[in-house]
């Protein structure tokens, strides 16, 4: 250990260039991975913030909400037997300003139920965001589907779907503006397992949000992403720490010669990978959390605690094995050839 530490002080110039480019690296994935969670939230703030639970939609629908239309003798049923489930719907629309300037949204409405806001017929309730637009509490906005003005009763925070801001409304005026009386999904909170039910196709959260084709596709997209650059971390471990072992199988030979166990340079080398990469997160995971501070207002960014100290872990056990792979020369190379080939 301790002459990894001295090697390190000898060359600071070529570790800091490691550093740099640890720093560098993990800092990109950490700012892909925030965005990447930031675009997940933007998308479907609106189902990843209710609890575990299972989804039914009609299974003629081809795992299509939109296609889902629920008879209502099935819905009834089903919330008669299950007391916590509730029928939704969603859909999006648009509503016109005080000034007839259209906004996109997402009208969202449901049965009685503590997930969703009781929202009396002729109100409304909008997601926060909408307040950047100059909305307020009390303004008048009209529908043109119904061609009426609802009223902005509250604002609710974190609602979004599909990358638009939520509007809860009144079931009647829902049916009314959507010229339907089927509901298109039901959710029951807290069911582990899917019980069957006919004519209905049930699924998890996570396999609901996947249905969402914009959501899969920017999640596999942007997962891909960061999942590349740990790999190329790892490598780059593994080629600088090989190329050093290069240039030092002749240093190695003469330890090994003065009775140096091979484990004990693997030790040096793992304490400077450690060292190195340790540095390089603990900076980059500060300046990714500080970069949430100064980020743009509007930009879908969130980095969590726990999701960074995940990927630092990684990042380590990436690291780690880059550098043993490189280092399976030293176990290899013999004290004399060593000392013949290598330079002292």
């Amino acid at each position: 250990m301790n002459l990894g530490w001295k090697e390190m002080r000898k060359n600071k110039v070529r570790f800091l260039i490691l550093g740099s480019i640890v720093f560098l690296i993990s800092f990109l994935t950490f700012i892909i991975s925030g965005l990447a969670n930031g675009l997940s939230q933007d998308n479907a703030a609106l189902i990843k913030d209710l609890p575990e639970g299972q989804f039914y939609m009609d299974e003629e629908a081809e795992e299509s909400f939109n296609l889902s239309r629920i008879e209502g003798n099935i819905q009834e049923k089903v919330l008669d037997e299950q007391k916590n489930a509730v029928a939704l719907s969603i859909q999006m629309g648009f509503l016109n300003d005080q000034g007839d300037k259209p906004l996109n949204v997402v009208f969202v409405t449901s049965t009685d139920s503590p997930h969703f806001k009781r929202v009396e017929p002729g109100e409304i309730f909008l997601d926060r965001s909408m307040k950047s637009k100059g909305i307020a509490e009390g303004d008048s906005l009209t529908v043109p589907a119904l061609n009426r003005d609802f009223t902005v009763k509250e604002f609710v925070d974190q609602k979004k779907f599909s990358h638009a801001p939520v509007a809860f409304i009144h079931m009647d005026d829902y049916q009314e503006m959507h010229r339907v009386e089927e509901m298109q999904l039901i959710f029951i909170p807290g069911m582990e397992k899917a019980v069957e039910i006919a004519g209905l196709e049930a699924f998890t959260k996570k396999q609901f949000l996947q249905s969402i084709p914009s959501y899969s596709a920017e999640q596999i997209t942007l997962t891909m992403i960061v999942w590349f650059l740990v790999v190329i971390s790892g490598m780059l471990f593994a080629i600088f720490f090989y190329m050093m072992n290069v240039q030092k199988i002749g240093l190695y030979g003469i330890l090994k010669a003065l009775g140096l166990k091979t484990s004990a340079l693997f030790k040096m080398m793992w304490t400077q990978m450690l060292s190195i990469s340790a540095m390089a997160l603990t900076l980059a995971a500060a300046v990714s959390q500080g970069f949430q501070l100064v980020a743009p207002e509007g930009m879908p960014f969130h980095l969590t605690l726990p999701s960074t100290v995940q990927l630092s872990i990684v990042f380590l056990l990436i690291g780690f094995i880059g550098a043993s792979i490189s280092g399976i020369q030293i176990k290899k190379s013999q004290a004399l050839q060593a000392i013949q080939q290598g330079e002292v």
